[in-house]
């Protein structure tokens, strides 16, 4: 099983609602794993087959398989199973403690959400490796959620330390992934499309999981839309400019053009061969939980896969919805299903415990729906882990808030101060996964009886 503590989960609560929504998000990250769908979307024989693209392997000399981002190892285990010796050599950047072993493609372990030391010199390798390919090479890179962590390479006018500083004050800012990612873009010699660049003259396919909110794809082989300027007006937007390192300042405001992210246009003009396919998106993951719920005989909707908002907020007004489905039996009718996808922001303040978004979403879901007999609500980071925690996420029905009452439990505190991983813990609401061999952002289920 995926989610590896289901009978703790079970032992209290509304258990027949509980245990409808385990079902449905087991199902779900099952039908999106990596290392499934790779199988699925790339065939070999005389020609190599990736989605809708087709290469005479009679042309190519050499393969090289490279990428990072979080589960990104079942990608290339998958390609390994598929194209064997055929690969000449290849290097990925997973997670510390994360991913499956592979053989021919060589695996870093890297720090996410900050960037860590072996992250860089994995990052240092994969630009090795890129200056051997030649014209007849096909550099297949794979691309997940994490990727701008955990292949980071700052340019040589700053410091890791610098680096990691500023991602650490987007996250405590509560910026949205674009944002984040329109800065640290700008903070790595891989930044957005600069991989392709690099892999010139050879063809390059980028092998795509997309885990933002805009759907697009994105990574280091995509151009890039934004600027330098872009990344001063986020963090201007966040009031972080001033506290920005001054090395860093200097560079987005004096860094030559030969440093910006290269644009569509400048790929045009270089003549680079490259084909970014999307491998997997928030929609995939959505059907998935919807078709799993109808042949439950449930009355399933997407609501949406752009979810996004302060994850309290948005947990208060999802269980808002529930409450309306139970007592009014609208919009939409019993035994119902409610899918949503996306990624909440949490804004951390001085005084900040422990926990992640989709915990801090469930447990603000619960006081809003507390004493219901009905609604059961889950929030699930679908790579297996929700802010710095080991926790993928909550589950929470109507008894939640009483529970936490006779342990003892403050919920009000706990997400006023950014504590949801001691709540989650104590009472059991928290969800743990094995390695879920997937990354596409958040899974909520709000499920009415």
């Amino acid at each position: 099983m995926i989610i590896s503590n289901r009978s703790e989960i079970l032992r209290e609560g509304n258990v027949p609602g509980r245990t409808m929504v385990l079902e449905i998000l087991e199902h779900a990250l099952r039908e999106v794993s990596f290392y499934k769908l790779v199988n699925n979307f790339v065939k070999v024989g005389d020609k190599l087959t990736i989605g809708a693209e087709t290469y005479d392997l009679k042309d190519v000399g050499s393969i090289y398989v490279l990428g990072a981002g979080k589960q990104v190892s079942y990608m290339a285990a998958a390609l390994e199973n598929i194209l064997g010796e055929r690969i000449t050599d290849g290097l990925v950047i997973e997670k510390h403690g994360w991913g499956r072993s592979t053989d021919r493609i060589r695996s870093v372990k890297g720090g996410h959400p900050l960037p860590d030391e072996h992250g860089v010199e994995g990052a240092k390798e994969i630009v090795r490796l890129a200056g051997r390919v030649k014209e007849d090479s096909l550099a297949i890179v794979c691309t997940s959620g994490g990727c701008t962590s955990l292949a980071a390479l700052p340019p040589e006018c700053m410091t890791l330390q610098e680096v990691r500083t500023v991602f650490q004050m987007l996250l405590n800012a509560g910026a949205p992934i674009d944002d984040q990612n329109t800065v640290r873009k700008h903070l790595s010699q891989l930044g957005e499309g600069k991989l392709s660049m690099l892999l010139k003259p050879a063809q390059t396919v980028g092998l795509i999981a997309v885990d933002e909110v805009s759907g697009l794809p994105w990574g280091p082989t995509v151009p890039d839309t934004t600027t330098f300027k872009d990344a001063i007006n986020v963090l201007q937007k966040y009031n972080l400019w001033n506290t920005t390192p001054e090395s860093i300042r200097r560079y987005f405001q004096e860094a030559p053009k030969a440093h910006e992210t290269p644009k569509s246009a400048d790929f045009v003009r270089l003549n680079l061969k490259c084909d970014n396919l999307v491998l997997a998106n928030n929609n995939m993951l959505c059907d998935a939980a919807m078709i799993k719920a109808k042949q439950m005989n449930l009355n399933a909707r997407i609501l949406t896969t752009t979810l996004e908002g302060e994850a309290k907020d948005v947990g208060t007004v999802l269980g808002s919805i529930g409450l309306e489905v139970e007592k009014n039996d609208r919009p939409f009718k019993t035994p119902c299903a409610i899918i949503a996808g996306g990624e909440t922001t949490v804004t951390l303040g001085a005084d900040s415990g422990q926990g992640g978004r989709n915990q801090e979403l469930a447990l603000s879901a619960a006081l809003k729906i507390s004493n219901s007999k009905k609604v059961v609500i889950a929030s699930l980071g679908t790579d297996g882990s929700d802010g710095p925690t080991e926790i993928a996420g909550a589950i929470v029905d109507g008894d939640t808030a009483a529970q936490s009452d006779a342990c003892g439990l403050d919920l009000f505190r706990n997400l006023k101060t950014h504590d949801s991983a001691t709540c989650c813990r104590k009472l059991g609401n928290a969800i743990y996964t094995n390695d879920t061999e997937t990354n596409l952002m958040d899974l909520i289920i709000v499920y009415i009886a």
